[in-house]
């Protein structure tokens, strides 16, 4: 199974879309300060994921969420899934 996922930080009030293969691990690496963007904080959650058979897939809905370049689509979409930040 692969992931499309939607990490949020409290600390800095922002969203980071991804994919993976293993989720758990991946969020282990993004608050341990191991990727660029967010390195910027230590409090990323999971807010929001799908699951997809084949990483091609998750990779074109991963673009397609990222080219709304819109929080508010953001939010739409985890909103709808019951997964809002606090």
């Amino acid at each position: 199974m692969f992931f499309v996922y939607i990490l949020y930080s409290k600390s800095i009030d922002r969203y980071y879309i991804g994919q993976t293969s293993d989720l758990n691990n991946r969020l282990i690496r993004h608050n341990s300060s191991s990727t660029r963007f967010t390195a910027r904080a230590t409090d990323w959650q999971i807010i929001y994921s799908e699951e997809y058979l084949t990483r091609s897939e998750a990779v074109k809905r991963e673009s397609l969420i990222k080219k709304m370049k819109s929080r508010k689509f953001l939010e739409e979409l985890i909103g709808h899934a019951g997964g809002r930040p606090d």
